[in-house]
This record gives structure tokens, sequence and C-alpha cells, in this order.
């Protein structure tokens, strides 16, 4: 499965700010110059001028009389939240999908993880084949409101929750999710998929420091 396509500058650059904000490299405070933005990402002031209103639409950076933006306090409030809804929708989309999915899904997942098992701890395709492994629950659910609303949340933080767990801790717990879903036991599916999603890894330790510039 390919990474997020971005129609133009603006969303490229939307993301990757959002990102950088809610991972904490633009920590709270921080003062965000849109020339120096501009500098950083190799792009004109004009996407990233648009990208800062997205933003503070968000409540992810605020501005002040002078048009001064800010990252807010409050920024990475939204990385928990996105955890915690991402793991209310994607319990719900293996619940749907231990009813639904058919054996060449169920197949193709299970070749996806066989995969991430095998990766060595530095190997960056990581990211890509464990976004495939989630997404192929969600489209065995049926469901493209549900798909929807996933893609929207994985936008937000395209490489997903950084935890402290090894490639091989996360292919077991995938497995025992897999399992799940060819037993069709939709409650342990979705209980799984939620203790996954919502580990003490995933919103505490990886919460970042309230500190003064960028780490």
């Amino acid at each position: 499965m390919s990474q997020p396509l971005y129609t133009s500058k603006t969303e490229l650059v939307t993301s990757m700010l959002r990102e950088m904000i809610v991972t904490g490299e633009l920590a709270a405070g921080t003062t965000l110059r849109q020339r120096d933005l501009a500098d950083r990402l190799g792009v004109s002031p004009t996407p990233v001028r648009e990208a800062l209103r997205r933003l503070e639409s968000e409540g992810l950076i605020t501005t002040d009389a002078h048009r001064s933006a800010t990252v807010a306090e409050s920024a990475f409030d939204a990385k928990e939240e996105n955890y915690l809804i991402r793991a209310a929708l994607e319990s719900l989309a293996a619940q749907l999908a231990a009813k639904r999915i058919t054996s060449e899904r169920l197949s193709a997942i299970q070749s996806v993880n066989d995969r991430i098992a095998g990766l060595a701890e530095d190997d960056r395709s990581y990211g890509s084949l464990n976004r495939d492994f989630h997404f192929a629950i969600y489209q065995a659910a049926e469901s493209p409101v549900l798909l929807s609303l996933m893609r929207m949340l994985w936008q937000s933080m395209p490489d997903g929750p950084k935890v402290v767990r090894t490639h091989r801790e996360s292919a077991e717990e995938h497995q025992a999710i897999i399992d799940a879903l060819r037993e069709g036991d939709s409650a342990r599916a979705g209980e799984l998929t939620r203790a996954h999603i919502v580990g003490s890894t995933h919103l505490e330790d990886e919460r970042p420091a309230r500190r003064e510039g960028g780490r």
C-alpha cells in the first residue's frame, strides 16, 4: 500500500508541520516564523502561510493580534486524542472484519505480518508495512465511512504511534489479532486491537516533554 498522496504543496506542508508539532519536534510555545519554516521545508512562504491557517483551525497553533504564530500548549493533547479515537474506531473495524473477512484478505494480512516479523530492528520499511497491516483490516471491515475516518486519523500522524516495542513484539501482537480474525471472534479481535493501540507506551512514554525549543 502506498504512502499518502498530497494534491498540493499546502497539504504536504500542513502534514509535515502537524507531524513536527505532535511529535514535539516543534515544542509548545515555539514561535513559528513563515520564512524560517519555508527555508527549512524547501518551499515558498505561500504554502506555509496556508498551512499555518489550517493548523490554527485544528487548535495546534495560536496567533496573537500581530498574527505571530506559536505552537499551542494543547497541541500534545491532540496526539493522545488521536490514539484514543483511533483505538475505538480500530477496535470496531476489527470486530466488523472478524465477521466479514474473506480467506483471501486473511492470507494477505498474514503475509504482511510475516514480513514484519522478519524485519531487522533498523529496517525503515516497518512503517509502511505496519500501515499496510492496519489498513488491510479496515478494508476487511467493509465500512466505507470507517475507512474514511481512519484515513483522516492516519493523515494527521502518517507513521502511526511511535511505541517502545520491537518489530517482533509488534508482529506478535498483530498475530494474536489475526488469530482472532481467523476464528471469527469479534469480541477478542476488538479487545486485542484496542490494547495494541492504547498501551502504556503509546500514551505516556511517547508524550513529548513540554520544553523550550525543538529537540
